[in-house]
């Protein structure tokens, strides 16, 4: 079994609710997201066009994260959750600084390192991660990739949008619905 994100990157408008509501929920500081949304603007003037892009912790099926944790910090729940126990963590920022999508977070102040765990605790409660249900466009959605795959059709990327690093490595557990300029070339983030 593997668990993951969906976005649907024609409803998402770059509001950043998602980024709100995860930032509330794990009480994170200044600075810090275990959920980040980005806009880009793709084409030149006249012809510009924009879509917008929210990410986490991609769940990953083969997480580099979890392989280069040399405490075991880092494990898979039986759904295939990626969960970090802080508990173990010794700060050495491995998981940090192996993640090719920039998730695990180091806090020096605490001395240890954190991420996204899909709201693991609020899922076995039997509600939705905070960043789904904060959602006001419903593009976000999360569960099983197969369950996932049914509900939003077969014509998904699985992570390789422009955006992302090459999913070949680590084989994210993300499904996106993408908006027809999401792979035009030369696509920029905008800067707020």
């Amino acid at each position: 079994m593997s668990v993951g994100f969906y976005l649907d990157q024609s409803r998402c408008t770059g509001c950043r609710a998602c980024q709100v509501v995860c930032k509330d929920k794990n009480r994170l500081e200044v600075g810090t997201l275990y959920r980040e949304a980005h806009s880009y603007t793709v084409g030149e003037f006249p012809k510009v066009q924009g879509f917008s892009y929210t990410f986490s912790c991609n769940h990953c099926e083969d997480p580099v994260c979890l392989k280069n944790c040399p405490t075991g910090a880092i494990y898979k729940a039986a759904d295939g959750t990626v969960i970090q126990d802080q508990s173990k963590c010794i700060g050495c920022r491995m998981c940090v600084m192996s993640c090719p999508y920039g998730q695990p977070k180091y806090f020096p102040e605490k001395g240890v390192s954190g991420k996204c765990d899909g709201c693991y605790g609020l899922r076995q409660e039997g509600s939705q991660p905070a960043c789904v249900a904060g959602c006001p466009n419903r593009a976000l959605d999360f569960g099983d990739m197969d369950e996932l795959r049914a509900k939003y059709g077969s014509d998904l990327d699985n992570g390789s949008i422009v955006v992302l690093p090459s999913p070949e490595e680590t084989h994210p557990n993300v499904l996106i619905k993408a908006k027809d300029c999401a792979f035009a070339q030369g696509a920029r983030e905008l800067t707020w």
